[in-house]
């Protein structure tokens, strides 16, 4: 294609030629489709006109059909050059009072971040025109005479790429249509929504959805040209708009035609971009009013292929309908017949749902409830719950909550929080279904609903929402109608409802306790978990105090990968003989959740597995008799284990355990160092550090500590004695739910330790040194073992005890 210079395109602009007139007579729709300027002449002339001068900084935005309607009867204007232009009135052309190019750029880059919402936009100001004719005509009835019902129609023509919107609204004035199509940002529903704001009788009628002005640029998205065919009530004559995407003027013309003129309205014509031609298929048109305006106040249909079966007439085979002479006279022919499918095209109501959120919630039973819940998010499965509200005062809106029976496969959602579980509406108008946590926090990403709001601010597009004070605050009410109703879960006569419910949704909610610090007294009574007493049913925090014994310093609780592993643990024993109740912490996210909960009713939680663990039980003179006997013994092993322990010490939590190894107050648990490492990757330095200092607690009452304690007295580097300590570190190790540094070593010191009980040679350290008689505890598992070809003097041998983790905590 020939590109004319830059200075050419602006004198055809400023001045007009021979192929660029200033009128322009419409033509048929039958005609054939003006085709759009190239693109590449298209930038010349839209750079051209920007060189020239003539635009003006941009203006605020004003959305075309927000303050008059788009309504439009059978008629597709162009701006074609008239073959007569005496026929017709000439075409006005008109500047735009605002930085086309800009706008345009601001559109397609800024404020829409899909295309298909051009058809909510156009929808949303026809609603605006009936809903400003409706509410004129209560002190203007004439306004609606002869004008038919209210409602919006939305016809495409496939082949030709054209949508027509049409309404039967308000319509605009020919000085309207200036000052609102060809002044940007110039939102007549912004003027009337004030005009009705300063009336004190007015403010609870209007519905008016448009608030900025840029809702009817939305249509150069997808469509090269617009034409806006419109009447007002208040005036003689039918006028009609003309613009494209790519110029910097419009014209305005009357219409004159007797067969184009309509009794009220605005009929809206998009000429779509050869690439957008998709949108004028029927049934993509009808999935997006679905989708973005099903439940706009007035009923829009859409043009929709149809078809109905019939029963029609099939002609015989001539050879099989030949009959004898004799018999064709008397008998009667059968004719045969099939099914045909006979297609037409009708008008099809398009939103048949109605917002229930609207309606008095006294007024809706919980069939509508379960029903709408099903058809808004394709649920098979009735709500757990749901919970229907008005919030009134400083912020209005509306909604509807629901608990969903089951969670979403693979439950992603966990940690997603871009889900489209929350459907927002500002004037039952779909906004959007994709929020980062603006309405909801991601934990609570499970619940659905829809949230309609008259006032919330949005930006121009309606798109995205502002970070607002106002929008905080329905994120803060929003949130605790969805506790409220959980709470009514758990509250249920039925404890299997809660149950069915955590099952699915408790790692929510214990996330919750993580990341919302500000809710945690509302989350914390949501929360369950097995206990050394409730083993098979999960229990409350309440429940738990509720069995607290007076002398309990607070909520014990151990963490481990299983309820019998947690059951079995050494660091159960003392408490299980007290008859304290412990929690299970088995979900991975349970240590962290309860160490972000720090209390619960003013009692802290207490992990068992942590040092200076309190039973509320010291003995001080009892405590300091033990040190002086054992002090050596815990100085002995110390020095043996070296830096795998930061001390040795007298246990108080063990009564048939030998010993175990506790964490350091800050370090991480048994539980959580198994978690951490399998989250690592790469460089595991952090991994040291983060673990801390453990603590290796002996149990002076049990019969091995105290063979070692004698041998520390008698012979500290009795070889026995220090293969000992060494199996009972590697042994607690194991016990205590830590991983071994070294598996394949601690399977050989225990195959030695079996090889040597089994052939004799292992001997209690202390007594090898003491022939004799001697007193032992007759709790003790030593015994005599006489062996051929030893001496007959008294001699003690060790029969060795292999004490394994599943048996040290079954005392209850």
């Amino acid at each position: 294609m020939h590109r004319l210079p830059r200075r050419s395109v602006s004198a055809i602009l400023r001045h007009g030629g021979a192929r660029h007139r200033t009128t322009a007579a419409p033509i048929s729709c039958a005609s054939t489709h003006l085709g759009s300027v190239g693109e590449t002449d298209a930038k010349v002339r839209w750079h051209s006109a920007l060189a020239s001068g003539k635009f003006n900084p941009c203006k605020p935005t004003a959305q075309f059909a927000s303050n008059n309607g788009l309504c439009f009867g059978n008629r597709f204007e162009s701006t074609a050059a008239a073959s007569d232009a005496s026929a017709e009135p000439p075409a006005e052309r008109f500047e735009y009072q605002a930085e086309v190019n800009r706008l345009m750029d601001l559109i397609v880059n800024s404020l829409y971040s899909n295309k298909e919402v051009f058809l909510r936009e156009l929808i949303s100001n026809a609603s605006d025109a009936l809903d400003k004719l409706r509410f004129l005509s209560v002190t203007e009835p004439d306004l609606l005479k002869g004008g038919g019902d209210l409602d919006i129609r939305i016809q495409t023509d496939k082949d030709n790429g054209i949508i027509h919107i049409i309404d039967s609204g308000i319509g605009m004035t020919r000085q309207e249509l200036v000052d609102c199509l060809g002044t940007i940002a110039q939102s007549g529903t912004a003027k009337f929504s004030k005009l009705l704001k300063d009336s004190k009788d007015a403010g609870g009628d209007n519905n008016l959805i448009g608030q900025f002005g840029v809702g009817f640029y939305s249509a150069f998205l997808v469509a090269d040209r617009v034409v806006v065919s419109t009447k007002s009530p208040k005036s003689d004559k039918q006028y009609v708009w003309q613009g494209e995407a790519n110029a910097s003027s419009y014209t305005i013309q009357e219409e004159t035609d007797p067969e184009k003129l309509i009794p009220r309205g605005t009929r809206l014509s998009l000429y779509l971009k050869r690439d957008d031609k998709g949108f004028a298929v029927p049934e993509r048109i009808q999935k997006l009013v679905k989708n973005y305006s099903q439940f706009v106040s007035f009923p829009i249909y859409t043009w929709q292929e149809k078809g109905y079966t019939k029963e029609v007439e099939v002609d015989e085979d001539p050879a099989e309908s030949k009959k004898d002479g004799e018999n064709e006279k008397t008998e009667v022919q059968k004719r045969k017949t099939k099914t045909v499918v006979e297609k037409y095209w009708d008008w099809e109501l398009t939103n048949e749902t109605q917002p229930i959120w609207l309606r008095n919630p006294k007024e809706v039973t919980t069939e509508d409830y379960n029903e709408f819940y099903k058809k808004t998010f394709n649920e098979y499965l009735d709500p757990l719950a749901s919970s229907h509200f008005t919030t009134e005062g400083e912020v209005e809106f509306r909604s509807i909550l629901y608990v969903p029976a089951v969670a979403p496969r693979g439950k992603d959602d966990i940690v997603n929080s871009k889900t489209k579980n929350i459907s927002l509406y500002v004037k039952r108008v779909f906004i959007s279904d994709d929020f980062d946590g603006e309405l909801f926090p991601r934990y609570l990403s499970f619940v659905k609903g829809v949230v309609d709001s008259n006032d919330l601010p949005l930006n121009v597009s309606r798109e995205i929402l502002q970070e607002s004070r106002i929008v905080r605050i329905m994120r803060k009410r929003l949130v605790r109608k969805a506790f409220d109703m959980i709470l009514g879960i758990s509250m249920s006569e039925d404890r299997a409802d809660y149950e069915k419910f955590f099952e699915n949704f408790g790692k929510h909610l214990k996330l919750g306790c993580i990341e919302d610090r500000e809710n945690h007294k509302r989350i914390a009574p949501l929360l369950r978990f097995f206990s050394s007493q409730s083993e098979d049913v999960m229990i409350s925090l309440d429940e738990y105090l509720e069995n607290m014994k007076p002398e309990q310093k607070g909520i014990y609780y151990i963490a481990s990968d299983s309820v019998e592993s947690a059951s079995n643990t050494p660091f159960l024993e003392k408490l299980l003989e007290k008859n304290f109740e412990v929690l299970y912490l088995v979900d991975p996210i349970d240590e962290v959740a309860i160490q972000n909960l720090e209390s619960y009713k003013e009692k802290k939680f207490l992990d068992i597995s942590k040092e200076d663990l309190d039973l509320g039980d010291k003995n001080e003179e009892k405590e300091k008799e033990i040190k002086q006997e054992y002090g050596q013994t815990c100085d002995w092993i110390k020095k043996r284990l070296g830096d795998k322990v930061a001390s040795v010490q007298i246990s108080n939590r063990l009564s048939s355990s030998p010993c175990v190894l506790v964490s350091g107050k800050f370090g991480w648990s048994a539980n959580m160092e198994r978690l951490m490492k399998a989250q690592t990757v790469g460089d595991t330095s952090s991994l040291e550090f983060m673990r801390g200092r453990r603590v290796f607690e002996i149990n002076p009452e049990h019969p091995i500590i105290q063979n070692l304690n004698a041998a520390s007295k008698i012979n500290p580097d009795d070889e026995d004695a220090i293969r000992a300590i060494d199996l009972l570190y590697d042994t607690a190790l194991v016990s205590s739910g830590f991983t071994p540094e070294n598996p394949a070593q601690l399977g050989g010191k225990i195959y030695e330790m079996m090889g040597l009980a089994l052939s004799g040679k292992w001997s209690t350290p202390a007594e090898v040194h003491q022939p004799g008689p001697q007193h032992h505890n007759p709790e003790t598992l030593e015994a005599e073992v006489q062996h051929p070809g030893t001496p007959h003097h008294n001699t003690k041998i060790l029969e060795a005890e292999v004490v394994e983790p599943v048996e040290a905590g079954t005392q209850k």
